[in-house]
């Protein structure tokens, strides 16, 4: 860790934020040093800055005396991106209670927010004006972590991702140690050279720390409509996506698909949800979609949940094959318990992944014939974001395997899918979750030489002594 002891450290720390808020005993680091999914290191201490000149100041020291520093949020990433590795060197620099007040510009339609402030927070307060920040989510995370990671969420198709919403932020340096940039711009249109925050967003932690943020906000809808669909067959499924863009533009916000064992999976570890099609069996692929309005049905001049269903029932024995119309909540209900149900059925391999949309079927089919042929004994679980090319292809190794766990043969997996997925289909080994410690083999492996070698450049010239972050985006250290 440099020769500056953790007694040390503690005690300048401390002095910078208060003895209450840095932790050094085992039990209070305990949530900070455990990820999600994937992660569980040691750190030397946890501190929790107040403010941004709090967090400057620990940046400051911490990089002078040549402490690496791992910037926390809420703490779901799914990468191992936050969490410290197991060198107990590091310091966690959690932003939790960097929050304040969150200022609601209505007329400009944004919305100024802490990094430790959540997504739930913020469209609590956002609801009070009738408004909301779009990003649909599983978890909670904080807007920091939103912004470092650049999560998506199953609603981009109408509102775009993170990248697309975020108009200004606030970052602490690693180079010069502590420096605050302001980037905090209200503005939609702003033509004058770089636009320095994007060198933020998306990598997780690596450069600076963000402190604050600048999001533009979207209204609240005024009515929505959904239906869970059944498709006549995998080939329809983006015809009906095709068609469905045609009928209702920007009205479609979420095209969601489900495998039978998916659903089924919820059904059976989830308390108070049941087979939407009784009593009809569950089929082997349905799709949840949503359209949604900001104008009332007397202002449109259109029931949409009406409009659907006319719609779907001329699409009836062309594309669709069955439907349940009008789910509302509880047909998203069983989209976000996904997650929560399928690790009752062993343990996870998760593939968060994303091909041109075009390529969605068959790649697929590919990955199915892959998984029937070389791992016959898995189960797969997949869900995803048809609209825009990216899904959960979650695959499960059962308790009740004829095979034994065997790290080897699940990464042999793992290349077997990310190359059918990268080299074959031209997609992208991580679609929403973005790269750590967990996945950052596979960014040297499938990263051009040339767009390592930029990257490297760039990450060189914001923080030359790789203090912040957990990943390296150059090309990796020649032995």
């Amino acid at each position: 860790m440099s020769s500056t002891s953790i007694p040390d450290l503690h005690g300048a720390l401390a002095a910078l934020v208060g003895e209450a808020h840095v932790y050094i005993d085992a039990a209070d680091k305990a949530r900070y040093e455990t990820g999600a999914r994937y992660g569980n290191g040691r750190a030397a201490l946890v501190v929790r800055p107040g403010s941004t000149a709090e967090v400057a100041a620990i940046v400051r020291h911490c990089v002078q005396s040549g402490v690496p520093l791992i910037a926390q949020g809420a703490n779901t990433g799914l990468v191992a991106a936050s969490t410290p590795d197991e060198s107990g060197s590091q310091v966690v620099l959690s932003l939790e209670r960097l929050r304040g007040e969150i200022a609601v510009d209505r007329a400009n339609r944004t919305a100024t927010v802490g990094a430790g402030v959540t997504l739930q927070e913020l469209n609590d307060k956002l609801a009070e004006h009738g408004l909301c920040f779009p990003i649909d989510l599983g978890a909670n995370p904080s807007l920091g972590g939103m912004i470092a990671t650049n999560t998506g969420g199953s609603r981009l198709i109408r509102y775009g991702d993170v990248r697309h919403n975020l108009l200004g932020v606030e970052v602490v340096l690693a180079d010069p140690p502590g420096q605050v940039v302001d980037l905090m711009s209200g503005l939609r249109k702003n033509n004058t050279g770089y636009d320095l925050k994007q060198l933020f967003v998306g990598v997780g932690g690596a450069g600076g720390v963000i402190t604050r943020a600048v999001v533009q906000v979207h209204p609240l809808p005024r009515q929505t409509a959904t239906a869970l669909i059944v498709p006549t067959g995998q080939e329809a499924i983006l015809d009906l996506l095709i068609a469905l863009e045609g009928e209702f533009g920007d009205f479609l916000t979420a095209y969601e698909g489900m495998s039978r064992a998916t659903v089924q999976s919820v059904i059976d570890h989830v308390p108070g949800v049941t087979n939407p099609f009784a009593p009809d069996p569950i089929p082997d692929y349905c799709l949840l979609v949503e359209l949604a309005a900001t104008s009332s049905r007397e202002v449109l001049g259109v029931d949409l949940q009406s409009a659907l269903n006319d719609f779907l029932e001329r699409q009836f024995d062309v594309l669709v094959a069955n439907a349940v119309l009008d789910g509302g909540p509880d047909l998203w209900k069983i989209r976000h318990s996904i997650s929560e149900s399928i690790r009752h059925q062993g343990k996870l391999i998760a593939f968060d992944i994303a091909v041109p949309r075009s390529s969605m079927v068959a790649f697929r089919h590919t990955a199915l014939q892959l998984l029937e042929r070389d791992f016959p004994w898995l189960r797969l679980f997949d869900f995803g974001h048809w609209a825009d090319g990216g899904t959960h292809f979650n695959i499960v190794w059962p308790h009740d395997a004829s095979i034994a766990y065997d790290p080897e043969q699940v990464e042999r997996l793992r290349v077997a899918i990310y190359d059918l997925v990268v080299r074959e289909f031209g997609g992208s080994f991580s679609a929403e979750h973005g790269v750590g410690p967990y996945n950052e083999r596979f960014y040297h492996r499938y990263a051009s030489p040339e767009t390592q070698a930029l990257a490297g450049r760039v990450q060189q010239a914001v923080d030359p002594r790789g203090a912040l972050g957990q990943v390296w985006y150059g090309p990796p250290p020649t032995r």
